[in-house]
């Protein structure tokens, strides 16, 4: 009883002294108990605002641990972000090409769907639009197995050539005649180059770049823009 008869006494006395305080402050000032319980108001509310708006750029900018030629996921929640933003791709050298885009059917190889290799690559990998899609180029210039970023298109890896592409020429694989003339037709622009290829590209190699599980998130970006 003592210890709580002595806590409501210093509770008091502290309340007393914090109101005589105020009173004073409020009597040179001029200031209205309303006006500075709505500036209080505001304060607390545009703290709240800019703190808020803070931890959303702080967890946009550790969304993504960039690691080499890698990105790895630091959160679960899946990126908004296209692959462009996401990644520094301005450490690559570039290389300004004319970009064409092709199918494997006739009206791009002279093949039909009974052909023995139809679908087939010079590199003898079949063609495939993924994360990581099969693109031709002059050999001369990109040798099979080079690993290109188109912007707009995505990674590329040369793993055929064709007659009419020569020189600074790429041709990038799309499934249909349609998709080549609706996302992409003829293109003039920059492209980076990731790596220089030496001359081989398997199955295999495209197979585990496209199932990189810290890349998942762009490939669906990628084969979302297939549908």
């Amino acid at each position: 009883m003592f210890h709580l008869n002595t806590i409501l006494r210093r509770s008091a006395m502290t309340f007393l002294f914090a109101l005589a305080l105020f009173t004073t402050f409020q009597s040179f000032s001029g200031v209205q108990t309303k006006d500075l319980t709505n500036w209080l108001g505001d304060h607390i509310k545009e703290k709240s605002q800019t703190m808020a708006i803070k931890s959303v750029e702080l967890a946009s900018k550790f969304l993504y641990l960039i690691n080499g030629n890698k990105v790895v996921l630091a959160s679960s929640v899946e990126s908004t972000l296209p692959i462009e933003e996401a990644i520094d791709f301005s450490k690559y050298p570039t290389k300004t090409v004319v970009a064409t885009g092709y199918t494997a059917g006739v009206e791009s190889t002279g093949k039909d769907a009974d052909h023995p290799s139809y679908g087939i690559t010079y590199s003898g990998v079949k063609v495939k639009r993924d994360l990581y899609s099969t693109i031709a180029a002059d050999l001369t210039v990109f040798p099979i197995g080079t690993i290109l970023f188109i912007p707009d298109y995505g990674y590329g890896v040369v793993a055929d050539k064709g007659g009419a592409i020569k020189g600074n020429k790429i041709d990038l694989y799309y499934d249909t005649v349609h998709d080549v003339y609706n996302k992409w037709g003829k293109k003039t622009l920059d492209v980076y180059v990731i790596k220089m290829g030496d001359g081989k590209i398997s199955e295999e190699e495209i197979a585990a770049m496209n199932e990189d599980k810290s890349m998942q998130v762009f490939r669906q970006q990628i084969l979302g823009q297939k549908s």
